[in-house]
């Protein structure tokens, strides 16, 4: 049984899927905090424009980035049936705007495949690779990645740490 096999276990990683402009997107599953509906934002000022704003998670001040915006092709027009997925990575905490949470995913390590060199960019650094699933294809995201960038920015690192 290959559930029982460590060395199975060891090359499969779960990841939760969620869409976001037509496209679907995941996120290894320990670094997913919890999912919650959407919350209006508090706007910070000189946040970069990706960043939606900060909202009150049980007295924690949680940054919450627009992915679509994140990945360039623009601001989401957000209402009730929006989500943000609360990442963890090391000791910081963000929100992630997606349109909605899909599924979980166990693809084999060997059915990760690295981005294509022609669609590297500044933001495929965000991409850790690209996963067929159900004939579907999955773009599996760095959150490492997503976090660190947005410490780049001072007005946000405050919130973030």
């Amino acid at each position: 049984m290959d559930h029982l096999d460590p060395n199975v276990a060891e090359s499969r990683r779960q990841f939760i899927t969620f869409c976001t402009n037509g496209q679907e997107f995941a996120a290894d599953i320990m670094t997913i905090r919890e999912i919650r509906g959407w919350t209006p934002t508090t706007p910070l000022p000189n946040a970069p424009g990706y960043v939606r704003g900060v909202i009150n998670l049980r007295g924690v001040v949680l940054p919450v980035i627009d992915l679509r915006a994140r990945l360039g092709h623009g601001m989401t027009e957000t209402n009730a049936k929006h989500v943000i997925v609360v990442v963890r990575v090391v000791d910081s905490v963000i929100g992630l705007l997606v349109d909605a949470v899909s599924d979980i995913i166990t693809p084999e390590a060997s059915d990760i495949q690295p981005t294509p060199d022609l669609a590297r960019d500044a933001d495929s650094i965000f991409v850790e690779g690209i996963a067929v699933v159900d004939e579907k294809m999955v773009t599996i995201l760095s959150m490492r990645h997503l976090v660190d960038s947005l410490r780049e920015h001072t007005t946000v690192e405050a919130a973030v740490a």
